[in-house]
């Protein structure tokens, strides 16, 4: 069975050593000095590892069932969820008054990732909860909020969001979902919801969903469309639970991989729903559910590969196979370690220096969503806006290669059921799909997030980056190995995005058929600014002494190797770009 070590030294060097989050300035980040957030972590860690891993692979072969309308979850869920609910796990970052700890968000999002890496199946059922709160919270009225929001921090009440339909996915302006307003003020909630994670199980009393529906008589489109709180039971005056709501789940999807989380057909038939927010607003009340979940599914991606790359790890420092094609390394055995191989390196160290950048750049991610929320930052703010499409899509593609990479070390016992190492490909897989495609993330990316309050947040990247190559220049040992070819990256960047301001109003294809080689290029300039930070900090704490050299030497080692081996990409991304559309558009349909 896979095993699983929270990462919360490297955590607590991004946090304070790279970040200095404690010295940072942001509201309620003074708190956060490393004996705090040492021992959150830890705590957060041990349940990671002791209580949700276990369960990993019991969620994966087990999957939930549907009897009698009532999903069932696996074996030990249920008990596993009341201890996490009970150690005030679930509303970490929640404000106070509605039962929160009123934590910042990078806290929570660094305890995400490890709940998430042991078990993410599991994770995802307060994950949207979380989520579906934030939107209430933004959007809802004084009462809503009083109603719903204690019950979903303590996830005694559990929440999702319900938007695709079965003959419309990304386009939401197709949907059917219809809702008839009521003499009371309340509506008529009747359609059909697909792929509705968390939509129903027997770990909470009960399930507040957000609906997206069009009340007759609105705008065409997505214009038209409003968002609903649709609680599975009645909510009374007191608080206590009344009536069953007309809202069942029709089936269980039978899916790849999350095995444990229940993927839902949600039926509504004339169910009662409370308008959230305002009329033919849905979609900006739900972008708020829809951006934290996009940030948290791009975690995802990083938790499975970090997850699948320790196993890989301790899998090749074990498997004897073979002789270093450079002298015998293991004499008294029958053959060497695998590790000793260069291929078994490479993909041992594309994961590593993929997992440790990709963890930086989610946490300074997080550090930006609380300046924006605790700060009032508009900076911030547009900054995370532009990077919310390139965490999500470029770290769930790359997230997912890596625990291929990871099951390729295993050889044939990676494709064998009982090493584990294929759930966290199944796993990962869906993080490429789910909040937004990621196709349609670099749509966003390159239609929107550029071109948004006329570049300013692009540029001010272009500036961030330039800046700190400016004030490293003097800087020898960080110079040839990671100002360099972070130069060289951002250039390929800046390159990318004149070619679309060029070529893209007069043929807008030349941009679209180039968005996803931008988000991905954008995604490894941005990691390589993150290795570029962290190699300073590494070089200073070894010039002052530090008590942990081996620590920080491979620090040093690890980010050498993402710069020169990875970071490249951004050449060939830069390339393909140029290349325009008709390498993509010229072939007719029928010829395909």
């Amino acid at each position: 069975m896979p095993t699983y070590t929270p990462p919360t030294k490297d955590m607590q060097f991004i946090l304070h050593d790279m970040l200095k989050v404690s010295q940072s300035g942001t509201p309620g980040y003074a708190e956060l000095d490393a004996e705090f957030t040492g021992a959150v972590l830890e705590e957060a860690g041990k349940l990671a590892r002791d209580l949700l891993t276990p369960l990993n692979v019991v969620g994966d072969t087990e999957g939930c069932r549907l009897e009698n309308g009532v999903v069932r979850t696996p074996t030990g869920f249920k008990a596993a969820f009341d201890e996490v609910r009970a150690g005030g796990w679930t509303a970490l970052d929640l404000p106070e008054e509605y039962g929160g700890q009123n934590m910042p968000y990078i806290l929570g999002t660094a305890v995400g990732e490890m709940f998430s890496a042991a078990n993410q199946a599991f994770t995802m059922y307060q994950g949207l909860t979380h989520g579906a709160a934030s939107a209430i919270l933004a959007h809802g009225s004084d009462q809503q909020k009083e109603t719903y929001l204690p019950k979903m921090a303590s996830c005694d009440w559990t929440g999702t969001m319900n938007l695709t339909e079965p003959h419309c996915g990304t386009d939401l302006g197709l949907m059917r979902t219809k809702a008839e307003p009521q003499d009371d003020g309340s509506y008529k909630i009747t359609g059909q919801k697909i792929f509705i994670s968390s939509g129903e199980h027997d770990m909470a009393d009960n399930i507040i969903h957000l609906v997206l529906a069009k009340i007759p008589g609105g705008p065409e489109g997505i214009k038209g469309v409003s968002l609903f709180i649709v609680p599975k039971f009645m909510v009374k005056e007191d608080g206590s639970l009344g009536e069953r709501n007309g809202v069942s789940c029709g089936k269980i999807e039978e899916k790849m991989g999350i095995h444990g989380n229940s993927t839902c057909v949600m039926n509504y038939d004339g169910a009662t729903g409370f308008l959230l927010g305002e009329e033919h607003k849905g979609m900006r009340a739900m972008f708020t559910m829809m951006n934290e979940a996009r940030l948290g599914v791009g975690m995802q991606g990083l938790a499975q590969a970090e997850a699948a790359y320790q196993n890989a790890l301790e899998y090749a420092k074990d498997r004897l196979q073979g002789r270093a094609v450079t002298g015998t390394e293991n004499p008294d055995g029958p053959a060497d370690p695998l590790i000793v191989h260069p291929d078994i390196r490479r993909a041992l160290l594309d994961q590593k220096s993929f997992v440790e950048g990709a963890r930086a750049f989610l946490l300074w991610g997080a550090e930006m969503i609380d300046r924006s929320h605790r700060a009032d930052d508009a900076d911030a703010e547009g900054l995370i806006s532009l990077l919310t499409p390139v965490i999500k899509g470029f770290m769930t593609d790359e997230g997912f290669d890596m625990t291929i990479l990871a099951q390729q070390v295993y050889g044939g016992h990676g494709y064998i059921e009982e090493w584990g190492m294929s759930q966290f490909a199944r796993d990962a897989r869906i993080a490429m799909i789910y909040e937004g495609a990621n196709g349609v993330q670099a749509l966003d990316l390159v239609g929107r997030k550029l071109a948004a309050d006329s570049g300013k947040h692009v540029m001010a990247f272009f500036e961030m980056v330039k800046t700190f190559i400016k004030e490293n220049e003097d800087n020898e040992a960080l110079k040839k190995d990671f100002l360099d070819p972070l130069k060289e990256s951002s250039k390929h960047l800046q390159s990318a995005g004149m070619f679309f301001m060029q070529n893209g109003m007069k043929n807008p294809n030349a941009a679209l058929a180039g968005s996803y080689d931008f988000m991905h290029l954008f995604g490894h300039v941005c990691i390589g600014l993150m290795w570029a930070k962290m190699a300073k900090v590494a070089h200073e704490a070894l010039e002052n002494g530090t008590s942990d050299e081996a620590f920080y030497k491979a620090k040093l080692k690890t980010g050498r190797y993402y710069m020169s081996r990875r970071l490249p990409a951004t050449a060939m991304h830069l390339k393909r770009i140029e290349s325009g559309a008709d390498p993509v558009m010229e072939l007719e349909a029928e010829l395909f």
